[in-house]
């Protein structure tokens, strides 16, 4: 699915999405990332919503986001209490949302000028 918005010039935008894929300003991702408006596109090293772990929470309050949005693929699914222990210690606010809606979360948040972070996982075999 592509996605189509205003062009917000030097921000990452996500521009399109599939079960196998993200696409952040034209160009296509196969894997995990964590995105946010300004700065590097970062791989994040969790293969599926299975394999999630507290410390990969951990590296999202690293980013130090205002608001941070999990995509968990074609399907929503919530990660239990403890593993988003970190996001509640760190005050950080989040939505679980399926992928697709994650994306175009994001990318009315970021047109809006908010610091958000969001991890989108894909759903790879």
């Amino acid at each position: 699915m592509k996605l189509h918005s205003d062009t917000h010039s030097g921000l990452n935008s996500i521009s399109g999405y599939g079960t196998d894929y993200v696409e952040i300003n034209q160009k296509p991702y196969h894997h995990a990332v964590l995105v946010s408006p300004s700065g590097a596109i970062l791989a994040w090293p969790v293969a599926n919503f299975a394999a999630l772990s507290a410390s990969d929470f951990s590296l999202v309050c690293a980013q130090k986001p205002e608001l941070f949005i999990l995509g968990t693929g074609t399907r929503q699914y919530f990660p239990k209490p403890e593993l988003l222990k970190p996001l509640i210690d760190a005050r950080i606010g989040f939505e679980i949302m399926d992928s697709q809606a994650a994306c175009r979360t994001y990318n009315i948040l970021m047109g809006e000028g908010r610091q958000v972070l969001a991890a989108i996982l894909l759903d790879l075999a």
